[in-house]
């Protein structure tokens, strides 16, 4: 009997030393005596709403010093919109700092996605989205091959005051762009950095021959490209020979249904000089 005795008592000691330790962490006591009075958020909030940021923080801060669940914090400020991750930690004696790193977006992705720079996509509803972003469209895997050639044909049309509008790459694997003067490349699948780098080199020269505004370029050609001009009244030119063009063009391996215009060789010309642009980090 007195062993028992012994044992009940020992459970009661432990009792009484365990259960204000529970109740100090999982917040049933203890939050008026250890409160977390101070917010302190690390890092510069362009696009995060501050006050939202507050009042999403302050359910979790109310639990106190000790009861205040980090992951579950952390995890409501992760939600918030242009967030792109959230750390949360508590320091002695009642702060708690969160650190925030934003969202920068680098282009649209596809009509209701945007592309950060570190690649990752986030949605685009009930976010004021920056004006003049260029849009991509394609499959996510194929990401970084759209941002590294976009960067390329950046670079390219640069000496030109043109710059890249839209870049699109369909299940095929088939290139397409869209530049800010409004003309529309094709670019195929193979080697299409190679064709747009010819492009980009002889551009000048074609504007130069063709005062009209392109508004089509198919570059899937083996020795050459199909130009269509857009007149002043919006009307297309039907297809003819511009002066300055080779007296013959070189037959093509293919020739694209629908193109109409002008057929423009390249044998005259050299191979353009490639310039790199590292991907957005």
């Amino acid at each position: 009997m007195n062993a028992f005795l012994r044992l009940v008592a020992w459970l009661l000691a432990l009792a009484l030393v365990t259960l204000p330790v529970v109740a100090v962490i999982q917040g049933w006591v203890g939050a008026e005596r250890w409160p977390l009075r101070t917010l302190r958020v690390v890092g510069d909030l362009e696009r995060v709403n501050a006050a939202r940021l507050r009042a999403t923080v302050m359910p979790h801060a109310q639990r106190g010093f000790f009861a205040v669940r980090l992951e579950d914090a952390q995890a409501a400020v992760a939600q918030l919109p242009w967030v792109e991750s959230a750390e949360v930690r508590k320091q002695w004696p009642d702060v708690l700092i969160v650190r925030v790193e934003e969202h920068r977006p680098f282009a649209w992705w596809g009509k209701d996605q945007l592309l950060s720079e570190r690649g990752r996509l986030f949605p685009a509803a009930n976010v004021a989205v920056p004006k003049g972003l260029p849009r991509f469209d394609g499959p996510l895997s194929r990401s970084k091959d759209i941002v590294a050639l976009y960067n390329e044909a950046r670079a390219l049309f640069v000496p030109v005051g043109i710059d890249v509008q839209s870049l699109r790459i369909d299940a095929r694997g088939s290139w397409s762009m869209t530049l800010s003067s409004g003309a529309e490349l094709l670019l195929g699948r193979d080697d299409a950095r190679l064709r747009l780098a010819r492009f980009a080199r002889l551009l000048p020269q074609l504007q130069a021959q063709d005062p009209r505004t392109l508004a089509r370029a198919d570059l899937r050609y083996t020795n050459g490209f199909a130009l269509t001009w857009r007149e002043a009244t919006d009307t297309a030119k039907a297809p003819g020979k511009a002066s300055g063009a080779p007296a013959a063009a070189a037959p093509p391996s293919a020739n694209p249904a629908g193109v109409t215009g002008r057929i423009a060789t390249l044998n005259a010309f050299s191979m353009p000089h490639f310039r790199s642009m590292a991907l957005p980090t």
